[in-house]
């Protein structure tokens, strides 16, 4: 019985740091694409320069409208939810998270297959519409998808885990009356 709940805290922590840490790249890096610029300070944008150049990110070098759909959604949906998420896997055993946690898993996954879809098969030739603006080689592709993955394999074991856990399947009973 131990050994299932240090493995469940376990879990719990690695979810509830992944959301803390979520914070600060959502608000320093992501939201540049649908914030003002005036907002950031230019080291900030420097950052986001060097990493788009370094990493060879067309999404956020040139983002499409649809890319910047799903940053406005992280925005609005998932920001919010990060303190939540991190106060309820940091503290443990707060078995009302289960039905957002299942919501933003299911949202985050099904946003990061167009993601990486895009990673592994557009043409980013300079005749295509990223202008050259991207990776070239299979190798280059690669180093991109293993930047963004962990966003689509943490949500997979966040739905995984509130899915089968039977501390996180239990219902209460009601009260009656």
């Amino acid at each position: 019985m131990m050994g299932a709940l240090g493995a469940r805290r376990g879990l719990e922590w690695l979810l509830g740091l992944y959301f803390l840490s979520h914070v600060p790249i959502t608000l320093l890096l992501d939201l540049q694409v649908v914030l003002p610029r005036e907002f950031y300070p230019v080291e900030l944008t420097n950052l986001l320069k060097w990493y788009t150049k370094e990493f060879k990110d067309p999404l956020l070098q040139a983002p499409p409208t649809w890319f910047k759909s799903f940053l406005f959604c992280e925005l609005v949906f998932q920001l919010p939810f990060f303190p939540i998420a991190t106060y309820a896997f940091l503290r443990g055993g707060r078995r009302w998270i289960r039905t957002p946690a299942i919501i933003y898993s299911v949202h985050t996954m099904t946003a990061l297959i167009p993601i990486l879809s895009t990673f592994l098969f557009d043409d980013f030739s300079k005749a295509s519409g990223f202008k050259g603006q991207g990776p070239k080689t299979f190798h280059e592709r690669l180093t991109l998808l293993s930047v963004y993955a962990p966003y689509f394999l943490i949500p997979l074991m966040l739905l995984l885990f509130m899915l089968r856990s039977p501390y996180y399947k239990y219902e209460e009973k009601r009260k009656k009356k």
